[in-house]
Order: C-alpha cells, then sequence, then structure tokens
C-alpha cells in the first residue's frame, strides 16, 4: 500500500459518535496505513466553537486524504438562524470540497429480502447505483428569496422564488462519472429527468445524449422523474446505474433506500474531480435513540469500505469489510431497525464486535 493517508473524522451529532466509534474500531483492526484525526462539527461545533463548521475543521477536510462524516442534526437547533443549524456543516463542506457526485448504491442483502417494503421477488438480488448530481439545481441557484409578487395570479401578495439552473460542465462532468462507473457494473445508464416540463431538464437531457457518445458501449435510457418514481417500486431490478439531478436524485434515493429494508443498511460517497470523497450513512442523526446502544453502524462500516474502494485505492480492504458485514448478517445478527423474528437483535457496539471479528 502506498504512503500513509490521513482520514478526517467527523462524528457529529446524534447517534453520529457511536456509529462512528465502530467504523473506526474496523479501519483499525485493517492496520490500514492510514492516520485519524478527528473534529467537532454540525451541532457539536456549534456548541463547541459557535458554528456548525468551525475553520479548524474545514482546514481539517481539505487536508485530509478523506473524509468519514457520522451525521449532523438535532431538533434543538431548529430555532437558530439557518446559517449556524447543524445541517448547514454538510452543505459547506460539499461547496468547499468541491464535492459534486454523490454515490448512493441501494443494494439488498439476501439475508434482508423480508424487511423490504416489497415483496421479495422484487427485491432479491437488487443493486442499482444512484448518482445524485450535489452542487447545482435549485438547491444553490440564485436568484432566491422572498418579495412581493408582481405579476402571476396574486400580484401584491408576499411571494418565495427559488432558481434551477444547471450550467453545461456540471451536467458533463456527472454523466461522465455515469457511464465510466456503468462500465464498471451492467452498463446501463438511465438519466432521470423532467424534460416534458421544465427547460432545464431538457437541456440535462440534452447534455448527456452529448456525453454518452464517449461510451459507445454503454446504454443509455432517459426516464420522467415521476415515472421514475413509479417504476422503482414496480420493478426495481430494471435500473442499473441512475443519474439526476440535486433536486430528484435526493428524493429518489431516499425511495430506493427503503426498497433494501432499511436506510440504514446504506452508505454513500460525495466525490470531487479527484476521486477524494467525504463518506457517509445515508441516515440522518436520530437524535430520539442517541445514547441509547441500538443504533445500526453497518451503514457507517460499509462507507468505511467505499471509502477505501473509491478514494483510497484499497479495493483488498473494502472487499473484506464487505464480506465481513454480509457474514454477520448470514449469522442472523441485528440491530432493531433490520430485526425480524428468529434472528438475535443486538446493540450498536455488538454489531461492530461482530463485524470485527468476522474480519478474521
Amino acid at each position: 500500500m502506498s504512503a500513509t493517508k490521513l482520514i478526517a473524522v467527523l462524528p457529529g451529532d446524534g447517534i453520529g459518535p457511536e456509529i462512528m466509534a465502530e467504523a473506526v474500531k474496523i479501519l483499525k483492526a485493517l492496520k490500514l496505513p492510514i492516520a485519524l484525526e478527528t473534529a467537532p462539527v454540525g451541532g457539536a461545533a456549534y456548541e463547541a466553537a459557535g458554528h456548525p463548521l468551525p475553520e479548524s475543521t474545514l482546514a481539517l477536510a481539505q487536508r485530509a486524504d478523506a473524509v468519514l462524516f457520522g451525521a449532523v442534526g438535532d431538533w434543538k437547533y431548529d430555532k437558530l438562524d439557518r446559517p449556524l443549524r447543524p445541517e448547514q456543516a454538510i452543505l459547506g463542506l460539499r461547496k468547499h470540497l468541491g464535492l459534486f457526485a454523490n454515490l448512493r448504491p441501494a443494494l439488498c442483502y439476501p439475508q434482508l429480502t423480508h424487511a423490504s417494503s416489497l415483496k421479495p421477488e422484487l427485491v432479491a438480488g437488487l443493486d442499482i447505483l444512484i448518482l445524485r448530481e450535489l452542487t447545482g439545481d435549485i438547491y444553490f441557484g440564485t436568484p432566491r428569496g422572498r418579495r412581493t409578487a408582481v405579476d402571476g395570479h396574486f400580484p401584491g401578495a408576499d411571494e418565495a422564488f427559488d432558481t434551477m439552473r444547471y450550467s453545461r460542465p456540471e451536467v458533463e462532468r456527472i454523466a461522465h462519472v455515469a457511464f465510466q462507473a456503468a462500465r464498471k457494473r451492467r452498463g446501463k445508464v438511465t438519466s432521470v429527468d423532467k424534460a416534458n416540463v421544465l427547460e432545464t431538464s431538457q437541456f440535462w437531457r440534452d447534455v448527456v445524449i452529448d456525453v454518452h457518445q464517449q461510451y459507445p458501449d454503454v446504454a443509455l435510457d432517459h426516464m420522467y422523474v415521476d415515472n421514475a418514481a413509479m417504476q422503482l417500486v414496480k420493478a426495481p431490478k430494471a435500473f442499473d446505474v441512475i443519474v439526476t439531478g440535486n433536486l430528484f436524485g435526493d428524493i429518489l434515493s431516499d425511495e430506493a433506500a427503503m426498497l433494501t429494508g432499511s436506510i440504514g443498511m446504506l452508505p454513500s460517497a460525495s466525490l470531487d474531480k479527484a476521486n477524494k470523497g467525504l463518506y457517509e450513512p445515508s441516515h440522518g442523526s436520530a437524535p430520539d435513540i442517541a445514547g441509547k446502544g441500538i443504533a445500526n453502524p453497518l451503514a457507517t462500516i460499509l462507507s468505511a469500505a467505499m471509502m477505501c474502494r473509491y478514494t483510497l485505492g484499497w479495493g483488498e480492504a473494502a472487499d473484506r469489510i464487505e464480506a465481513a458485514v454480509q457474514a454477520v448478517l448470514a449469522q442472523g445478527l441485528r440491530t432493531g431497525d433490520i430485526w425480524s423474528e428468529g434472528c438475535e437483535r443486538v446493540g450498536t457496539q455488538a454489531m461492530g464486535d461482530a463485524v470485527l471479528q468476522a474480519l478474521g
């Protein structure tokens, strides 16, 4: 392996510290050439430094080779001004680190088909990769704000507005990531948009078609977002790689997560143009169960596996972690979110210990 890699460990709020502890335990057990440095983020950082993303935390993330992120958010911070709320930390990291490609695999493990909201035959063998563009679209488009309407159906009334926008380079770079990922999978990309209504979506579709010319070995089809939402619950295994914008990807990736049985099983990666990434579980901070030792750490452990594979280039280490997780599930061990009759219910630390033992 290469020289020592610096990993920024940002546990965050709620269950973040608990699940992060288990992922760190696994990484240390692999005896990889890594250095781990921890810093506060989110509500924890606001309490410590008066800001959800302190300059020291951002500086660590910028100099690190990769970032392992827990979760941020707590209801007690909801009355803070928006720039000071915990969730601004992840938005700030995405912006300052240039993280534009969000990879969210939706994989249904054989042992968890019964936990899906769909019939087992619809999800058995499910393996989808959703690629969400992360820095553009209506979440970041300007102008935005509130004003008095000067036209429309109710001139003179208060109104709010946001702007959906994409530039060609923004769409091109996420399209390249999608086609390259499909080459390593089953060779199919579905681009999701709303081109029948939105000018932005028609532009998105046109650019994706242009980029596709460089990937003749990859099949491409297009789907309106409302139909995509329906097909995800009707015939999810028909998809391979889904690529879509920030807004649609935010919604569809959460829908796909529930097909797998529990969002507590799903990792994610957010990458820059050089494949430096921020890795985090797809679930939130769950403040209602924080400190109880019952949270599922597997999504965070699997996020560490993704970090090894995509940013650090240590595919063998990633394979070992993923195989250990599957071995633990095969043993019948379950945290509460994935528990079913006949399985053994375990807590956060016991699940991490079981994965550790399965590493061998």
